[in-house]
Parts: structure tokens; C-alpha cells; sequence
């Protein structure tokens, strides 16, 4: 009898930090995946000693070892999306900008993480910040800045919406198609993310601000919900009707995993999306 032939299913490609407490890095990337419905994949850019009470360390993985992890499974694997975290240094910067123009019809999530949640121990040496500006976003699909990440790009203070909107308008000129700025640093009883499109569209997306404890990897799982959902509906790479529904979708799924955060030990909260 022949083998049934298996039902064919879409992956999404995460590229970032290995974190042994689980909490963030590429495990939270993979459950975020998941969740969005597709098999997640992952390339170690950036080995870390941390735990749900703080990162201890960081070493940047050697760019041939991420490159050579990479064409591996781009060459077997039916990936739908891209996603970027914690890259570690300038060369592994440098190498997924080249990658991802390589592979210019998938969607890319660049979330520009270079500080933990807690910790003293950076994810991007302060050099790789210009090639992160110069080099990666202008392949971006989307690129999801906090607070302090959007006025260390953009070199602009964002203490309100309306800076939030300059902040990412002067971020959109690096050539990335959409940049959503984050809300949570703000104040207000709601938070509200801003995203900003090539296009010329302005959407707002405001939930109730919510009381939480401290809590570790929520960026992760933003970024990489929207790239899952991008992969699944096998969306193109610049596509406005398809990012508004990824977005509104994950912000969603995001907002009900931020009201039931758990305690897993130490003292960061943690997601299950």
C-alpha cells in the first residue's frame, strides 16, 4: 500500500536569541508561531545565560555558523515568513540584511531588540545599530519599536503619540514598509501602538492599559504572532490589507496572553500565547 501523501503545511523562520529560561528569544518565537497555525523554525544568532529573573550574558554566534543554519533550511523548508530578533552583533546584521534581499518575496518582521528586559548584558553591540537602520530595515516588512528603541533609531525624544508618529515616519525613510511603534513606555490609561505605512496610512490600536507585574518576552511574541500569521495567509512581502489583518489579529491573541501572564518562577512573568 502506498503512503498516504502528508498534508503540506507553511513554516516561518525565526532568526534570534536562545534563552534557557523560555521566556523570550527564539522558544517564545516558536510558540507565537504555533499559534499563529505554522511550524516555527529557528536560527540561533545569539546564545544567552538567563533566566525568568534576568539575562546574566550574551555571546553573538559566529555569522558563518547563523548563515550556514539559515540557507540549510530556506533551501529544504517551505517558509511563508521572516522574523528578526536579538542578532548579537554588526556581521550577523549585515548577514541577514543580505539574506533577506535574497529573499525579498517573503514578509520580514524585524523586531529591533537590543536591551533585555532585565539585565546588564546587550543583544546588539551599539555598533550594529546603524546597520540595523541602514542595512536591515530597508527590507522590512514591518519593523515593531518600543519606546527607547524608536528614539535610539530615529534620534528623536517620543514621550507622546504625536513624537511616536515623527519617530516612525523618519524610521519609514530608511526604506521599511511599515514601522509600528509601540505604546506600552507611554502613559494613559490606554495604550495605544501606532503604526506607520509607506503608503501613507496612519492606524491606531488601543487597548486598556493593564496592570501587570513585570513580564519578559512580549515583544517576541508580538513580532513573531504577526510574522506567523503573514506566513499562514501566504502573504506577499509589501501587502497593506494583509498586515492590517496579521496585526489586529495578533494584537489580540497578544492582549488576552498579557492578562493571563504567568509565574514560572523568578520574577518575570512569562506569555502563553
Amino acid at each position: 500500500m502506498a503512503t498516504p501523501k502528508a498534508k503540506a503545511a507553511v513554516c516561518a523562520l525565526t532568526f534570534g536569541g536562545l534563552d534557557p529560561g523560555g521566556g523570550a528569544g527564539i522558544l517564545a518565537d516558536i510558540r507565537a508561531f504555533s499559534r499563529a497555525g505554522v511550524l516555527g523554525c529557528a536560527v540561533v544568532t545569539t546564545s544567552t545565560v538567563q533566566s525568568t529573573s534576568g539575562m546574566r550574558s550574551a555571546r553573538a554566534v559566529d555569522t558563518s555558523e547563523v548563515e550556514a543554519q539559515a540557507r540549510e533550511v530556506l533551501r529544504v523548508q517551505r517558509i511563508g515568513a521572516l522574523k528578526t530578533g536579538a542578532l548579537g552583533s554588526t556581521a550577523n546584521v549585515r548577514a541577514l540584511a543580505r539574506l533577506a534581499g535574497k529573499h525579498s518575496d517573503l514578509p520580514l518582521v524585524v523586531d529591533t531588540v537590543m536591551l533585555p528586559t532585565r539585565g546588564s548584558a546587550r543583544l546588539l553591540e551599539s555598533a550594529g545599530m546603524k546597520a540595523l537602520r541602514d542595512e536591515l530595515l530597508p527590507r522590512a516588512t514591518l519593523a515593531t519599536v518600543n519606546v527607547p528603541e524608536a528614539e535610539a533609531l530615529s534620534g528623536l525624544r517620543v514621550t507622546r503619540l504625536s513624537e511616536a508618529e515623527e519617530a516612525a515616519k523618519k524610521l519609514l525613510k530608511t526604506g521599511a514598509y511599515a514601522v509600528l511603534v509601540k505604546g506600552g513606555h507611554l502613559t494613559g490609561k490606554r495604550a495605544t501602538d501606532l503604526l506607520v505605512c509607506e503608503n501613507g496610512e496612519t492606524v491606531e490600536l488601543t487597548k486598556d492599559r493593564l496592570e501587570l507585574g513585570p513580564t519578559h518576552g512580549t515583544g517576541c511574541t508580538l513580532a513573531s504572532l504577526i510574522a506567523g500569521r503573514l506566513a499562514r495567509d501566504g502573504a506577499p512581502a509589501r501587502n497593506f490589507d494583509a498586515l492590517i489583518d496579521a496585526l489586529k489579529w495578533a494584537k489580540r491573541v497578544h492582549h488576552e496572553a498579557l492578562e493571563e501572564a504567568r509565574d514560572v518562577g523568578g520574577d518575570l512573568r512569562v506569555l502563553f500565547v
